[in-house]
């Protein structure tokens, strides 16, 4: 394992003392629990979960058991922001049929417990692994991991969601339009600079949106580092944090997933790493072209994907307005941290790569 895959899985994996910002009375949690969670016998330990989740996020440990809770931040949100609510429905909604989410047993919505709105769910033991390139592995290892990366993002999918109770889960239809208007809205409010691919791309994306329309269940952050591998074999046992999830366009989740094959070095430099250069025949990982083609088997798409270009374009500006979102928080003071002035320096090379796709894809 190299250095810098030591080091990322280092920063990212276990737990650490709750922080003092997310510090709360564990007394008051634990008689909470006591009342609340079936099955629940004491003494309670608390630690916090090092990963960088946008909602705090906690082991809970007991003598006999462990559990994860997930938080709202204190302090002022965005109306819409960190909506543990939404993550708690879906997460409940798809452990119902079997697909690897966590099992869930409340979700508390009076503040006076902890400070804000949170949930509690099943501590899924196994190994969530940083790096996309699978370091330590052997060839068909790392094969049957994205596999089952694959396989579990298409069941997702292929879940009828009105079935399960989230017919409500979003709006159903034009999920583009929607998602560029959202990401140009967050660029616009955020912009420290001007960068003429991102002006270009905001006009030219919402004009070229394709016709075809699925909707599906989204999670909208797909990802190896958002999944938990079995403690040996090579498969995914629980998806992780669905902050983003909604019902949207299935072909906008999966080539989101699709990103790290197209990702001109560390990308965002928020983890999802690049595979672009590496020789993937001899490390086992399935090449872009392969890993799309297993999709389309197991969706029901024998025509493949059309319009890819567009969607790696979209993805790129989504990304860009994401990134740029946490640049203007540098820019205000809300956020400090070198590892943001990193990832708010990508938003320029993210803009040039997605305008890059839309002109193969079309645009002058």
């Amino acid at each position: 394992m190299s250095d810098a895959a030591e080091s990322r899985q280092d920063q990212f994996s276990g737990t650490k003392d709750v922080a003092d910002s997310h510090k709360f009375d564990e007394k008051r949690l634990e008689q909470y629990m006591q009342a609340h969670v079936e099955g629940f016998q004491g003494p309670l330990t608390v630690k916090q979960f090092k990963g960088g989740q946008s909602n705090p996020t906690y082991q809970l440990v007991t003598p006999s058991k462990k559990y994860v809770l997930r938080r709202k931040p204190p302090g002022k949100l965005l109306p819409s922001a960190h909506a543990v609510d939404r993550e708690y429905k879906v997460i409940t909604a798809l452990h119902g049929t079997g697909f690897p989410a966590p099992r869930t047993y409340c979700l508390c919505e009076d503040d006076s417990v902890i400070g804000t709105m949170f949930y509690i769910m099943d501590m899924v033991d196994g190994r969530v692994l940083w790096e996309p390139l699978l370091p330590g592995q052997d060839p068909e290892t790392r094969w049957k991991i994205y596999d089952s990366l694959n396989e579990t993002l298409a069941r997702l999918h292929m879940v009828d969601y009105e079935a399960i109770g989230l017919a409500d889960f979003g709006k159903p239809g034009n999920y583009f339009a929607r998602q560029i208007s959202r990401w140009t809205k967050q660029y616009v409010a955020s912009e420290t600079e001007t960068i003429p691919e991102m002006n270009r791309l905001m006009e030219w994306l919402p004009a070229n949106v394709p016709q075809e329309d699925s909707n599906s269940i989204v999670h909208g952050d797909y990802r190896l580092d958002n999944t938990v591998l079995h403690p040996s074999e090579p498969k995914v046992i629980a998806v992780l944090d669905w902050e983003l999830s909604t019902l949207g366009h299935p072909l906008g989740d999966f080539t989101y997933s699709l990103m790290q094959w197209v990702m001109p070095g560390q990308g965002t430099g928020g983890g999802t790493g690049s595979i672009r250069t590496a020789d993937l025949k001899s490390l086992g990982i399935p090449t872009l072209d392969e890993y799309i083609r297993m999709y389309c088997e197991r969706t029901n798409r024998p025509n493949g994907i059309e319009n890819l270009d567009f969607y790696f374009s979209y993805n790129f500006f989504r990304l860009a307005g994401i990134l740029q979102g946490i640049a203007g928080r540098v820019r205000d003071g809300t956020a400090s941290s070198e590892h943001a002035k990193q990832m708010a320096a990508n938003v320029r090379p993210l803009a040039e790569e997605a305008w890059v796709y839309a002109q193969r894809a079309g645009a002058e």
